[in-house]
């Protein structure tokens, strides 16, 4: 049985080592899932799970494995009626807790059979029936640590209940998510260079210690310039048309970028499917109020970490044709490659992250151009995990593909 959850783990994604599973089976040599599904559940995550992104995933091949345990089949219609009746919660007391022992599942199953052959009434509290309100193994509302919820909402859940919550389904970094996700992954951006000027006002713990032994126990501070966030981004994001769809999904990177106080300047531009010869100050693009793109190559020096937000879809003319920008009024004297071209010479530190996923780039109308811009800078997802990897690639300087 435990062997076949082992493979159950593997298949949902969770990198399980033998050892790590040798351990497993040691501690419930020893005892220590206390012989109960919720502590075998806690026990295994524990020794199995290494990091917070795995706990979701743990939980998903948990439930599938374990799914028939919590709700046995075959119970009377007449017993389902009796359970089925709203109660006030119950106050579980030091002295239930210490009372009750925790049983193995082929033990609560030979109860159950016991209970529904023998039990002909409702019943209601106590410690033996199936009923609702007491401590008996089966039933609701009521307290045993290692019984099976039958009916009703469940209060102390089991483990396969826990499980099948998915309560940690936020901390997958696999999967695109929220503010408080990116601001993580952004944080490791930051890059602090001491300051070459201004006044020594920071102390220096470890050099005051090393002095402080030196002088044989005379206290002597030393002191030390502060250091700044050097790191500087310019945040280029693709608005309307077909990013109408990622609209949260970019809202949330935008909020997750201006709550950052991690960088020592933020700059942001908007732009409609391509860059052109202008970048907008606004969402909607608004024709009076933007930029030129080179004033911000002139303007910006090259150590700006560029992130560039788009799906990369568009008509090829788009991209490769005078004039292919589709807003009217306007009209591009140079092709979208040209400008993404020179941005990328010109910003060595630069990524393209797009909210599609990345096994549809090859399938969807857009595929030639996401190709071709992907040919000129390094593309991720827009997920956590593609973030933290287009991080890495701001990092370190790297040489233009063009």
């Amino acid at each position: 049985m435990f062997t076949n959850f082992f493979y159950t783990l593997k298949n949902f994604g969770v990198p399980v080592s033998l050892n790590e599973w040798q351990t497993v089976l040691e501690a419930l040599e020893a005892g220590m899932a206390g012989s109960s599904l919720t502590g075998f559940y806690y026990l295994s995550r524990a020794l199995l799970v290494k990091t917070e992104a795995h706990y979701d995933r743990f939980d998903m091949a948990f439930a599938s494995f374990f799914k028939d345990v919590d709700t046995p089949e075959g119970l009377p219609d007449k017993i389902w009626e009796w359970l089925d009746k709203e109660l006030p919660p119950l106050e579980i007391t030091e002295e239930m807790r210490r009372k009750h022992h925790q049983l193995d599942l082929d033990e609560l199953k030979r109860m159950l059979e016991e209970r529904l052959a023998e039990q002909d009434e409702e019943h209601h509290g106590g410690n033996y029936w199936i009923g609702t309100g007491g401590t008996s193994p089966f039933g609701h509302s009521g307290y045993h640590p290692g019984g099976i919820r039958i009916g009703g909402e469940s209060r102390n859940l089991s483990a396969v209940k826990v499980a099948g919550m998915r309560r940690f389904q936020e901390f997958r970094t696999d999967e695109t998510l929220g503010v408080r996700q990116f601001q993580v992954a952004l944080r490791k951006l930051r890059q602090f260079t001491s300051r070459l000027e201004g006044e020594a006002t920071e102390l220096d713990l470890d050099a005051t210690v090393d002095k402080t032994c030196n002088n044989a126990g005379r206290l002597e501070l030393v002191w030390e310039r502060p250091r700044e966030n050097s790191i500087k981004v310019l945040l280029l994001m693709d608005a309307g048309g077909s990013m109408v769809t990622y609209t949260r999904l970019c809202n949330q990177l935008f909020t997750a970028v201006n709550r950052s106080n991690h960088f020592k300047d933020l700059k942001t531009f908007y732009f409609h499917n391509c860059i052109y010869d202008w970048m907008f100050h606004d969402p909607h693009c608004t024709l009076d109020n933007y930029t030129d793109t080179e004033y911000i190559l002139r303007t910006y020096s090259p150590d700006y970490r560029v992130i560039i937000v788009g799906d990369a879809s568009m008509a090829p003319s788009e991209l490769t044709r005078i004039g292919g920008v589709i807003e009217w009024g306007l009209y591009n004297d140079k092709p979208g490659l040209h400008w993404l071209q020179r941005l990328r010479s010109h910003f060595e530190y630069s990524v393209w992250l797009n909210p599609i996923p990345k096994d549809y780039w090859d399938w969807t109308d857009g595929a030639w151009t996401i190709r071709k811009i992907g040919e000129i800078f390094p593309m991720e997802e827009l997920t956590v995990d593609g973030l933290e990897r287009a991080i890495l690639a701001l990092r370190s300087r790297k040489p233009a593909k063009v």
